[in-house]
């Protein structure tokens, strides 16, 4: 029966914790990559880590929208059916080159034509389920557990982490419509704040034995202590 105050939230209603997004951390993702079997799963991971884009996306590329003279590659993005082309890495490029020499004898050729494919005879293009299949054997193998979709947040956390590019640059290739959803990737990563405290404790460490250490007499020589050690000066 308390009057009613103007309050901004409900009194009793929880506030639901903003999700951070998985990212795989470096050590993680190399030993992911090892396991990869193929050159065409290494091409494939090393577009998703550059470009960020959904798996989905990358799989509607076709043979015709890689460019390696301009490194990017041309996708359809999921929410708007539009396409766009994508900055990638030269890793990404050797690796699809790679796997193209490859494959040459067994996949039709056609700028129009998927670019990723099966590796079993008769090819046919690759499919999302396939791609989700791949990456999972090769967690698998490595003992990790990272999905296909946080190759997408590795690859935005380490633009937004770059201060060189500008966040509405990364919003641009990550296909966000609104700057906010981009902004989540300037939360730290938990493994980047581990490993940064920790330095920070070993540097405390060292300039505390440095200021606790004694300070040589006026007129010592290095030598005095080869002389009372037996050593010769």
């Amino acid at each position: 029966m308390e009057p009613h105050h103007n309050e901004r939230a409900g009194l009793y209603r929880p506030t639901v914790p903003k999700r951070v997004p998985r990212s795989v951390p470096d050590e993680e993702f190399n030993e992911i990559f090892t396991r990869l079997p193929s050159h065409r799963d290494r091409a494939m991971v090393a577009f998703y880590v550059s470009t960020g884009a959904r798996a989905s996306e990358l799989l509607s590329a076709t043979q015709g929208g890689a460019d390696p003279g301009r490194q990017l590659i041309t996708v359809v993005r999921k929410g708007t059916g539009e396409m766009q082309e994508l900055p990638a890495s030269t890793d990404a490029f050797v690796w699809l080159r790679l796997y193209q020499l490859e494959m040459e004898e067994m996949i039709p050729r056609g700028r129009r034509l998927p670019l990723w494919w099966t590796l079993r005879s008769p090819s046919r293009p690759l499919t999302y389920h396939a791609a989700h299949r791949m990456f999972e054997r090769a967690n698998a193998l490595a003992g990790t557990s990272a999905t296909l979709h946080a190759l997408r947040h590795t690859a935005a956390y380490r633009m937004a982490e770059d201060p060189s590019l500008p966040l509405t640059n990364v919003q641009f290739v990550l296909g966000h419509v609104q700057l906010t959803t981009t902004q989540i990737y300037l939360t730290p990563r938990k493994e980047e704040v581990i490993r940064r405290v920790l330095a920070h404790h070993a540097e405390q460490t060292r300039q505390a034995a440095a200021r606790t250490a004694p300070t040589p007499a006026v007129g010592y020589r290095s030598e005095t202590l080869s002389v009372l050690f037996g050593g010769q000066p």
